[in-house]
């Protein structure tokens, strides 16, 4: 699968703009490519519990089902500037459960892979050991 990162990470800027950040003032908006051949989004959406919140990458896992189900091939993410932002730990969990095997990401420091930015992830494979 050839990867077009101009077209994903427009997508994720799109996403950004629609992300609802009165707190922190920090929007973050989330796009990947499927296996399946769709293109998904997700926004950060903050809440006045703090804790409440859902991230970019909670978004856009829930729109992977919303939509039909398979797995993530690319992923990217941008910050309120547009610019290529690599998801944190909790977030890259919940990536990896639902990648394909390599699944690239833009990152700050270029395309890696998701077990490159999450090495020994924990994943479902591990619940049966």
């Amino acid at each position: 699968m050839e990867i077009d990162w101009v077209e994903l990470t427009a997508a994720a800027k799109a996403a950004m703009a629609k992300a609802y950040a009165p707190y922190s003032k920090f929007p973050v908006g989330a796009a990947a490519f499927t296996t399946d051949g769709r293109t998904i989004s997700g926004a950060n959406v903050e809440n006045a519990s703090y804790g409440l919140g859902l991230c970019a990458e909670c978004s856009l896992v829930s729109e992977l089902f919303r939509t039909g189900c398979g797995k993530l091939a690319a992923f990217a993410c941008a910050d309120g500037n547009g610019e290529p932002l690599l998801p944190r730990g909790r977030c890259r969990e919940i990536l990896y459960e639902h990648s394909a095997e390599g699944m690239l990401l833009q990152t700050t420091a270029g395309i890696k892979t998701i077990q490159e930015v999450l090495p020994e992830a924990f994943g479902p494979e591990d619940l049966s050991r």
